[in-house]
């Protein structure tokens, strides 16, 4: 299944393909069990059934790559939105939101990162304002420098802004050292984009890569957030917790929307925060294809639920 990963990274670049997965009405009872729906609606109903399980949650409004000032202005506004949303409900204290960069115009020319700092700053005010955090999401290496300074700014006047790290970067253990400070939340995930094998590590580099950088975190004065669905990772990560006298509220587990969801009920069932990204909105073409991509038995599930539609 290995094999595969490269293909779907293809596919989530295709727009030809993007085009027949979004008119197929074929896709979307697949897609439903990895994305909360297409509303602000859908993302809050969702959120009030994971808390109702013992669960806390993280956001994602779909959308990258933005092309134009507008269209990072209509997301910056949907994550205003929704944080309000999650202050009317109650939610605010059990869920945060999730950003990715350039969906708030990190790579528009001239001013981009400006602009994706502006409209970050505005939802961590947000955030502030409902008394919940933001994490800014990772994507391909090219990014990271400036993903990485937008995070050092914000967490000027926001010091509990979250950053990711990526394993599979060849780099990350050496940010983790730097950004494992006190109060510093870090989410480390394996990493889901296609990366150059001068940058990135491979095969089971990347597990141990992971596995390195757990014990920088753990060992260090930050806030853990351990995104893996790998039982082997789960397993070092308890470990390290008791081994470095962890309390239960100092670091965190995250698992996607749809992906074992049993472990995560058991393990916040056995006292541990168990945080689900929950991804929302139209534009959830390229989010799936990586996860079939990240995990591609996940493309047994897809296969079997086409093959059962007349």
């Amino acid at each position: 299944m290995a094999l595969l990963r490269e293909p779907l990274l293809a596919a989530a670049r295709s727009p030809r393909l993007r085009s027949v997965a979004e008119k197929s009405r074929l896709t979307r009872p697949v897609v439903d069990r990895f994305v909360a729906g297409s509303t602000e609606a859908d993302a809050l109903r969702v959120t009030a059934e994971l808390e109702a399980a013992g669960l806390y949650v993280s956001l994602d409004f779909l959308g990258e790559d933005t092309t134009s000032a507008e269209q990072a202005e209509h997301t910056v506004a949907a994550y205003e939105s929704v944080l309000k949303g999650l202050a009317a409900s109650g939610s605010a204290e059990r869920a945060e939101v999730s950003v990715k960069l350039s969906a708030i115009g990190q790579a528009l020319p001239g001013d981009g990162e400006r602009i994706a700092l502006d409209g970050a700053r505005r939802i961590c005010q947000a955030a502030a304002t409902v008394g919940t955090t933001v994490t800014i999401d990772m994507e391909d290496h090219t990014t990271t420098d400036s993903t990485l300074g937008i995070v050092a700014q914000l967490r000027a006047d926001f010091p509990w802004v979250g950053a990711v790290l990526q394993a599979y970067l060849k780099r990350t253990e050496a940010d983790c050292r730097e950004l494992a400070t006190a109060g510093s939340r870090i989410r480390l995930c394996k990493g889901a984009y296609a990366e150059p094998e001068s940058v990135a590590f491979v095969g089971e580099e990347v597990e141990e890569s992971y596995r390195r950088c757990l014990s920088v975190l753990f060992a260090g004065k930050g806030y853990p957030m351990v995104a893996s669905h790998d039982p082997a990772m789960i397993a070092a990560a308890r470990s390290l917790a008791v081994q470095n006298n962890r309390a239960s509220d100092s670091y965190e587990f995250q698992m996607l929307y749809g992906i074992r969801p049993e472990e995560q009920r058991a393990l916040a069932a056995g006292g541990h925060r168990m945080r689900v990204y929950v991804p929302y909105g139209d534009e959830w073409y390229g989010y799936f294809m990586r996860r079939l991509a990240e995990r591609p038995a996940n493309l047994a599930f897809f296969l079997r639920s086409l093959a059962s539609k007349k």
